[in-house]
C-alpha cells in the first residue's frame, strides 16, 4: 500500500489556528465505519451516541511548555530547545536549532541565566542530548520560562496555555497534546458518567514524531517512532468488564487507542501495564480491544489518517474527509472531530 493513497486535498485556509470559545461547540462528523454513511453534528450531541455500559479512554498526559528560546555562550546568538524525553540526571533528549551551532560542548543559557545548559551528546537522529542546570523545581521552571511546543502548521500565538491541554491532562511529559480530548469539558464528561458510561484514562506522552512526514512510498517501510505509555490497573479492569458485558470500547484519540491496542491479549483481554511502544497501525490491521474512536482530522498521507483507514476503511475515510472539506470543516489540532462508530 503506497503512502501516496492516503492523499487528499486540503484547503490552507482550513487549517484551524486557534481554538474556539466553546470547546464542546466544535463540529462532529459521525462516520459509520461499516457503511460509510455520515452525519453533520457538534462536539455537544456526542451522549446521542453513546450507550450505558460503554467506556470512554482518555490520554491524561500533560504537555510539557517544551519550547525554550534563549541564547549561545558565547556570543549570543539565539536558540531554540524543545523537550523530548526526560532521560534523567537533569538530562533530556531535544530537538535544537540551529542544530550546526549546538554541538557536543555547546553552552546555552534562557531567561537571563535562570536556567542554563550544555549539549553533552549528539545524537545519530540528529537530536542532542542536553544537561540542564537551575535553581529548584524544574518544572516550575518551565512554566516561567517555557513556550507550548504548538505544531508547526499553527502559526500563530496562544494566548492561553491550557487551551493546548484537556480539561483532564495531569501527568506532565507530552511534547504535544492528545487533541481528540481538547473538546471535552468537565460538564460533558459529568453528563456522560451518569449516562452509565464508564470513563477509564491511560498515559501516553506524544512525542514529535506525531509531526514527521512518513517519506518512505511504501507505507510498511516506515519506522514508528517510540513513546511511552501506561494502563493502570482500574483502566484494564474497566475495559475487561466492558467486553464481558457485551459494552463498547471507545478510545478518545489515536493515542488512547495505539496504547491499549499495544498491550491487549489476542482475545482482547487487557491487563496493567507499562512500556514502550512503537505500534504502526494502517489497513489490514485487525483491532483487538477498540470498538469506536474519537479523533480529530489528520494531515494527508500520516499515520494517523492510515490509522482511521484501518478502522473505518480508506474509501469510507477519504470520502468523509472530502465531505469535511466541501462544508468548510476545520483541520488538525484546534480543527472539528469525528466519532467512527
Amino acid at each position: 500500500m503506497k503512502t501516496s493513497d492516503f492523499y487528499f486535498d486540503l484547503p490552507p485556509e482550513l487549517i484551524a489556528q486557534t481554538p474556539i470559545e466553546r470547546r464542546d461547540a466544535s463540529r462532529l462528523l459521525v462516520l459509520d465505519k461499516l457503511t460509510g454513511v455520515w452525519e453533520h453534528r457538534h462536539f455537544y450531541d456526542l451522549p446521542e451516541y453513546l450507550r450505558p455500559g460503554d467506556c470512554l479512554i482518555l490520554n491524561n498526559s500533560r504537555v510539557l511548555p517544551a519550547r525554550l528560546l534563549g541564547q549561545r555562550l558565547p556570543g549570543g546568538g539565539a536558540c531554540e530547545v524543545l523537550l523530548l524525553i526526560d532521560r534523567g540526571d537533569k538530562t533530556w533528549e531535544c530537538l535544537v536549532r540551529p542544530g550546526k551551532r549546538m554541538r557536543k560542548g555547546a553552552s546555552l543559557s534562557f531567561g537571563d541565566g535562570e536556567l542554563t545548559a550544555q549539549v553533552v551528546e549528539e545524537l545519530p537522529d540528529g537530536n542532542r542530548l542536553v544537561r540542564f542546570d537551575y535553581e529548584g523545581i524544574f518544572l516550575e521552571v518551565l512554566e516561567r520560562l517555557g513556550k507550548m511546543p504548538l505544531p508547526p502548521y499553527i502559526k500563530e500565538e496562544l494566548q492561553d496555555k491550557e487551551r493546548y491541554q484537556t480539561v483532564y491532562s495531569k501527568v506532565n511529559g507530552s511534547a504535544a497534546a492528545p487533541t481528540a480530548g481538547l473538546h471535552f469539558t468537565e460538564e460533558l464528561l459529568e453528563k456522560i458518567r451518569t449516562m452509565g458510561v464508564g470513563i477509564g484514562y491511560v498515559t501516553l506522552h506524544v512525542g514529535l514524531g506525531t509531526f514527521r512526514p512518513v517519506k518512505e512510498d511504501e507505507i510498511t517501510d516506515h519506522e514508528m517512532h517510540s513513546e511511552y505509555c501506561v494502563i493502570p490497573a482500574e483502566t484494564a479492569e474497566l475495559i475487561n468488564e466492558t467486553k464481558r458485558n457485551g459494552g463498547r470500547v471507545i478510545c478518545v484519540g489515536t493515542t488512547s487507542c495505539r496504547t491499549i491496542e499495544s498491550w491487549a491479549e489476542e482475545d482482547g483481554t487487557m491487563h496493567p501495564h507499562a512500556g514502550w511502544t512503537n505500534i504502526f497501525i494502517y489497513p489490514g490491521y485487525r483491532f483487538k480491544v477498540l470498538d469506536a474512536l474519537i479523533t480529530n482530522f489528520h494531515l494527508p498521507e500520516s499515520t494517523l489518517i492510515m490509522l482511521v483507514s484501518a478502522l473505518a476503511g480508506r474509501e469510507n475515510v477519504l470520502r468523509a474527509y472530502q465531505e469535511a472539506v466541501s462544508q468548510k470543516y476545520r483541520f488538525f489540532s484546534f480543527g472539528d472531530a469525528m466519532f467512527i462508530c
